[in-house]
C-alpha cells in the first residue's frame, strides 16, 4: 500500500479512530459507511482506489444523499432530510473546497473556447474536458445544466 496513492483512504481511518475515541457516533457511523463503500468497490474490482477514485465515490455519495433529501422533502419527512444534510457535511470535509457559481461558469467558458465547442452536439466533449476540473468539487448536475444554458 504506497501512501502517495491513497493518503485519503487512509485520512478517512485515522479520523475514524479519532471519531471513536471522541464517542462522535454520527460522524464514527457516516465514516464507516464510506470504508464501505471504498472496500466494497475495492473488492469488487479487485483494485485498490487511489485518490481521484476515492474522490469519485464520495462526490458519489454526495449525490446520492441529494437525491434523498429531494425526496424526503416532497414526502415532507425532514427528520430523514436533516439525517441526509448531516451525512453530506461530513462526507465534504473529505471532498476539495467547493467551486463557486462564478468560478464554475469560468471553467465552462475557458472549456469552450479550448474546444471550439458550438452547439448541445459538443456537450460531451465539453464534459469530458470538465469532468476531471469539477469532480468532487460541483455538483455534476448542476454544471451540466449550466453548459446546456450555454450551448442553447
Amino acid at each position: 500500500m504506497s501512501e502517495s496513492k491513497n493518503t485519503l483512504s487512509l485520512s478517512i481511518r485515522e479520523d475514524m479512530k479519532t471519531a471513536m475515541k471522541a464517542k462522535e457516533k454520527i460522524k464514527l457511523g457516516v465514516i464507516r459507511m464510506m470504508l464501505a463503500a471504498i472496500k466494497q468497490r475495492e473488492v469488487d474490482e479487485r483494485i485498490e482506489l487511489d485518490d481521484a477514485q476515492v474522490l469519485q465515490l464520495l462526490d458519489k455519495m454526495v449525490k446520492q444523499r441529494r437525491d434523498s433529501i429531494d425526496a424526503f422533502d416532497k414526502a415532507s419527512r425532514d427528520d430523514l432530510a436533516s439525517i441526509e444534510r448531516a451525512e453530506i457535511v461530513i462526507i465534504q470535509d473529505y471532498l476539495p473546497q467547493q467551486l463557486s457559481v462564478s468560478e464554475i461558469h469560468e471553467l465552462i467558458d475557458q472549456a469552450m473556447a479550448d474546444s471550439g465547442a458550438q452547439g448541445m452536439k459538443d456537450m460531451g466533449k465539453l464534459m469530458s474536458i470538465l469532468r476531471p476540473q469539477l469532480q468532487g468539487r460541483a455538483d455534476m448536475g448542476a454544471a451540466s445544466g449550466i453548459i446546456k444554458q450555454k450551448l442553447s
